[in-house]
């Protein structure tokens, strides 16, 4: 993504707090809106040309945001520690407060990789009348020993490798967003987080893509949103790890897209 060149403010915490955010094809006022919702160290840069790709194939209109936290939105602060429901406040406080700022009134697509996987399903749950649908790559639905010791490593990464400055490229405040993540993942209490009872509500079109190969996660998953959301689709990608939209673009770009374009048949959607 080039440079986004737009901001807004969203009241939270008892501040206001500056969005980060870019818009791709708004001239195509009839189509499908889709919201990318980034990883638990991403931004709207780290998501690099993908959104655009994604939004060309399938003739979309894009939406792609930095958290309060990442990217060039206002920095986490040096001493706040994440509580164990942060991806919850991002998705009944943040994302309805940024969607209210920019005047978003149309039910959009969420396409979320990792913690944004999550957000969309936290939410679609919370708010499932205010959603199209959702493609998911590698959500988490609940914490497993892989995903924690593989993150424990990114915590030795970030203190014996080049990885501060390989973050600092993406974000205005790198050490502080490396450690808001890292910090709460490694904190006991949250290996008790779990969002599989909050799936039953959802009621739109589900995708969810993950790699076989995913060192942050086993297909658990994705087969865990199967097992509660009805009508749910899956792709388990061989070859690919837990960035499916990096390892294997090509083949998220036609399930996203296929899927997208065949849940707007069933809803009786066209395009001029």
């Amino acid at each position: 993504m080039s440079d986004p060149s737009e901001f807004t403010a969203i009241p939270w915490r008892g501040k206001d707090v500056c969005i980060e955010y870019a818009r791709i094809a708004p001239e195509r006022t009839d189509a499908p809106l889709v919201v990318f919702l980034h990883e638990g160290l991403g931004s709207v840069a780290m998501w690099k040309d993908f959104p655009v790709k994604l939004c060309e194939a399938g003739g979309f209109r894009g939406l792609v945001f930095s958290r309060p936290g990442y990217g060039r939105s206002t920095p986490r602060e040096p001493d706040e520690f994440w509580d164990v429901d942060y991806m919850h406040r991002q998705a009944h406080e943040v994302l309805p407060a940024f969607f209210e700022a920019i005047g978003l009134k149309e039910k959009p697509w969420l396409f979320g990789h990792s913690d944004g996987g999550s957000i969309s399903l936290l939410y679609a749950s919370h708010f499932p009348e205010r959603v199209a649908g959702l493609v998911l790559l590698a959500p988490h639905i609940f914490v497993e020993d892989l995903t924690v010791a593989n993150i424990d490593q990114a915590r030795v990464a970030w203190l014996e490798t080049d990885l501060p400055k390989k973050l600092a490229r993406y974000h205005d405040d790198a050490e502080a967003t490396f450690w808001g993540w890292n910090h709460i993942w490694l904190h006991p209490p949250f290996r008790q987080w779990n969002i599989e009872a909050g799936l039953d509500a959802i009621r739109c079109p589900v995708l969810a893509i993950q790699g076989i190969d995913d060192e942050y996660g086993t297909l658990r998953q994705i087969r865990g949103i199967a097992e509660r959301v009805p009508g749910t689709r899956l792709l388990e990608l061989p070859n690919c790890g837990h960035s499916p939209h990096r390892d294997q673009p090509e083949q998220v770009i036609v399930a996203a897209v296929s899927f997208v374009e065949a849940a707007d048949r069933r809803a009786g959607k066209t395009r001029s």
